[in-house]
């Protein structure tokens, strides 16, 4: 850990500088703006998207602006609107996201009262007639007179503007002031009201408020249930209508049990109505609750409505709300679902969620746990990293993520609670950059020496284990027990005779890239060079392998399996067929950097060596695929052989045991077993020059595989031996001059 001390420092201070954003030190704009993303992401990928038809908007609209006249219409067909409602059409609730502040006198009553009160003042005629014509001229009154009794919700428009003032009326509060003394509550607070006509709100059953929570990026998320106004606490318009539908319960705040946190505590956490329970944020506001995009729920124009052109079955029993989406009317607000949505169906979002609880809850407490959740990823994070490979911090890192954002989706789905989601995945990002920065700039210098002398050679998992103790690995020439091995294409020439240089090209890439991943990812190796068409790799250097026999002859075996694939894919294209030898030998070389002074190389050298290469070239004399040598057999104590031969190869005196590779034990065919056993009787009878029993073999086995070239080799020889015997003294080996 001592060398990490840096990193993990550096790593805990990217958490406090997370932590101190969270615990709101300060705030980091980008953060919050990216959490606001994520959150419009999981809304859009949740929604509903379906038709709520239990609540319709009443729509102000362009059609209605046409046939009605500009806004705001006469109030007396307003009132003469609201007596369709609930006379013909039986509605459960309207509420209006409207004000009303300035009082109608459309009807000519203002001149009137002043002819009255002047010109006419001594006149009894006129003075009857108009005392008698005034209710039906107050169009207010009459609008008034239509509300009274009836469900019906004003709406008011709450406002900070400098010197701000207090126009109409709003309705009493429905908490008194200091009801939340002793706690901290994040209340929206206003200085000034537009609301409506005194006579209007005194007969309508509730008002609310319809100012939404607009956050910085301007975008409506949330709306204040509950906002503090000169010290008391008014309801919004969604809560409002929901209130008047359950015959007005008590508004009733929310806070855990006094057992389980302090009473100072400022988390209100929800607002009891009757037997609804709608949950509040930090700032009172409850998260709309989107169905889907713009028009999710029924829009009537009214002035179908006022013409009768509506059936009664689409209105009957439904809650209403009477709005706007005309352009002029500027009731259009940027919402997570819609750049352009109208504001009335805010509040039919709200009322819908309260229906049916869909509301997600956002409490203060989620500070905790996202305060939580930061140290213990944090410091986890931040004390593992520098410690890991690459590979594994990113699979910590990755893990980590996926942990945080499987846990958001949890809490979003089934507990209907809104989990920030930004400060976490960039901090669990941070920490994985700034370790993977450090590391290559600071740390990595040697592993990318290594990676540039080895690389080449050897596999990026072989070059992470010699960079992870450098001082134990160097290209200088050493000593060591190694396994070669020699593959080369047979009858490449003519191969490459029948192709196009460009097909050429990518025959043999093909083919070299297939063979050198099987001995470097496959099995360890280490590739050497390319000569041509032939391939040289060795297994035991520069990393220590006890099983370096064992892989080299298992890499030769895979490399003669993936010809056939190869083979398969090359038919396809018309391109011909290809087979190969490989050779392996074990034993003592020289390994390390070697060359002149103009070109140098990682490469083996040694009798070793030769052997192998020898025979490689013996592959296609003997009818096999893969040729080991004696010491190569011999290291290897779970894989079954078939012995080839006793060979002498040019420039070597000693004679050497060749081998062919059949598989491990456990993979070989009773069949292929019982075979073994017969061979191995034939070739000890061959060196014993016993040529009858030979025969009798030979021709049982080529019974078995008629077309192996080994059989028909032996068969051959022992037709030669009869007609011309073997010189005194021989014991069965077979000496070439070539190589």
């Amino acid at each position: 850990m001592k060398q990490h001390i840096i990193r993990i420092a550096l790593g805990l201070a990217v958490m406090f500088v997370f932590l101190g954003h969270v615990v709101r030190f300060y705030e980091i704009g980008f953060i919050t703006q990216i959490d606001n993303i994520i959150y419009d992401a999981r809304l859009n990928l949740t929604m509903p998207r379906s038709l709520d038809e239990r609540i319709v908007v009443l729509d102000i609209d362009e059609k209605s602006l046409q046939e009605l006249g500009h806004w705001p219409w006469p109030r007396d067909l307003m009132a003469q609107l609201m007596d369709k409602l609930f006379l013909k059409y039986e509605m459960a609730i309207v509420g209006f996201d409207v004000v009303f502040a300035e009082a109608d006198y459309s009807s000519g009553i203002r001149t009137l009262e002043q002819f009255a009160g002047r010109e006419l003042k001594n006149v009894p005629e006129f003075q009857k007639a108009f005392e008698r014509m005034r209710p039906e001229l107050d169009y207010d009154g009459l609008f008034a007179k239509s509300l009274k009794g009836r469900p019906v919700v004003l709406g008011y428009t709450l406002n900070n503007e400098a010197g701000a003032k207090h126009i109409g009326a709003i309705p009493e509060p429905v908490l008194p002031k200091g009801t939340f003394t002793g706690r901290s509550i994040g209340f929206t607070q206003w200085d000034g009201y537009i609301g409506n006509l005194p006579e209007l709100l005194k007969n309508a059953a509730s008002g609310g408020h319809f100012n939404p929570y607009t956050d910085p990026d301007g975008i409506v998320r949330r709306v204040p249930m509950l906002v503090e106004f000169e010290g008391a606490y008014y309801e919004s318009l969604s809560l409002a209508m929901m209130r008047t539908l359950l015959g007005q319960p008590k508004v009733e705040p929310g806070f855990p049990e006094e057992s389980f946190v302090h009473r100072s505590y400022g988390g209100l956490e929800w607002l009891k109505v009757g037997p609804l329970v709608v949950p509040v944020d930090e700032t009172v506001s409850a998260l709309v609750p989107y169905r889907g995009d713009k028009f999710s729920f029924p829009y009537i124009s009214l002035v179908d409505v006022a013409r009768d052109r509506v059936p009664v079955e689409k209105l009957k029993g439904k809650i209403a709300i009477v709005g706007t989406t005309a352009a002029g009317l500027q009731d259009l607000r940027t919402t997570p679902v819609a750049s352009v949505y109208p504001g009335v169906e805010v509040h039919a979002n709200l009322l819908s969620g309260m229906l049916d609880g869909r509301i997600k809850q956002k409490p203060a407490y989620m500070l905790a746990a996202e305060v939580v959740l930061l140290v213990l990823g944090g410091a986890m994070l931040a004390f593992l990293i520098p410690m890991m490979s690459a590979l594994w911090a990113s699979v910590a890192s990755f893990a980590a993520l996926a942990a945080v954002v499987a846990l958001s989706v949890v809490v979003w789905t089934e507990v209907h609670t809104v989990l920030p989601l930004a400060t976490a995945v960039l901090m669990i990002g941070t920490l994985y950059t700034l370790n993977m920065a450090y590391g290559y700039f600071v740390e990595s210098r040697s592993k990318r020496q290594f990676t540039e002398l080895f690389g080449q050679y050897v596999p990026p998992e072989l070059v992470d284990k010699m960079a992870a103790d450098p001082e134990k690995y160097n290209m200088e020439p050493r000593a060591a027990e190694l396994t070669i091995l020699f593959s080369d294409v047979r009858g490449f020439t003519s191969i490459s005779e029948a192709l196009k240089p460009e097909d050429l090209r990518e025959y043999i890439n093909e083919y070299l890239t297939t063979m050198s991943g099987i001995i470097r990812a496959g099995y360890h190796g280490t590739l050497d060079k390319y000569i041509g068409d032939a391939i040289m790799a060795f297994w035991g250097a520069p990393v220590e392998d006890p099983q370096h026999a064992r892989n080299g002859v298992l890499a030769g075996m895979y490399m003669q399996k993936e010809c056939a694939s190869l083979n398969e894919r090359f038919k396809a294209r018309g391109w011909p067929t290809l087979k190969i030898g490989v050779g392996l030998n074990s034993g003592n070389v020289r390994v390390g950097d070697m060359g002149s002074q103009i070109r140098r190389a990682y490469t083996v050298m040694g009798d070793a060596v030769n052997v192998a290469s020898r025979l490689e070239g013996r592959t296609k004399y003997y009818g096999v695929g893969i040729l080991v040598g004696e010491t190569t057999r011999n290291a290897i104590k779970d894989m079954v052989f078939r012995e080839v031969d006793r060979i002498k190869v040019k420039g070597k005196d000693a004679a050497v045991s060749i081998f062919e590779p059949i598989g491990l034990e456990s993979e070989v065919p009773h069949d292929a077993v019982e075979e073994l056993k017969l061979w191995h009787q034939t070739i000890r009878a061959y060196r014993a020059q016993q040529w009858d029993a030979v025969e009798l073999n030979l021709l049982n086995l080529q019974r078995m595989r008629p077309d192996f070239e080994l059989y028909r080799l032996y068969a051959e020889r022992v037709a030669e031996f009869r007609r011309k015997a073997p010189p005194a003294g021989w014991t069965g080996v077979t000496a070439f001059d070539e190589k």
